[in-house]
């Protein structure tokens, strides 16, 4: 079997140092009295495989910088960044594929090299690529489609679902579960991210 990834196992680095980001959605919310899509940006750290989700208000090149920007404030400096090159959405994200294609990647490139982020693309034919971060989005979705069923959401309740389900996913564990019960509980992603304890 092969090693894995450098960026899956270099050690001493804080979360997120290392980061898979892909689209999904899009999301119908209610805004006054109509309906209007919002997008779901998820961020993957490539190491211990936790995640965060940022709201963007569409698949523009701001939206993007916007949610990165956001995500840097509250997770701390990401030095690499991984995403699909925009070419292999399949199906029902041709609509995604499209607005990437027509990102200001100059603009995102400014941004990028004023942070120090260098942004590697998965090849075209790479389809085993990016799997870290797109089945992490399957099971946001699967939290997402038992959470909301029907329900119709505003702006701020899609952030706060989008919030709860971060949290959710986050509280899986990463290392075998015991059934004994004067083990130690099973080691999640949210034990290594979050820094204050609840007690």
């Amino acid at each position: 079997m092969a090693d894995l990834p450098s960026e899956r196992v270099t050690p001493d680095e804080p979360p997120f140092t290392r980061v898979g980001v892909d689209y999904f959605g899009p999301f119908e919310v209610k805004s006054r009295r109509s309906g209007v899509k919002r997008y779901g940006v998820i961020l993957t750290c490539m190491a211990i495989r936790a995640i965060h989700i940022e709201g963007a208000p569409s698949l523009d090149t701001d939206a993007f910088i916007n949610a990165l920007r956001r995500f840097i404030a509250r997770c701390g400096q990401v030095r690499e960044l991984r995403s699909d090159n925009g070419t292999n959405f399949r199906g029902a994200e041709q609509e995604l594929k499209t607005a990437i294609e027509k990102w200001n990647q100059a603009q995102i490139n400014d941004v990028l090299l004023q942070k120090g982020i260098k942004w590697y693309f998965n090849p075209p034919a790479g389809s085993h690529h990016g799997g870290s971060w797109e089945r992490l989005i399957r099971s946001v979705r699967k939290v997402l489609n038992s959470t909301l069923n029907v329900q119709s959401l505003d702006e701020e309740g899609l952030h706060t679902v989008l919030c709860e389900v971060e949290a959710i996913i986050n509280g899986r564990p990463i290392t075998k579960a015991s059934m004994d019960p004067y083990d130690l509980e099973a080691l999640t992603p949210n034990h290594l991210c979050l820094t204050c304890v609840d007690g």
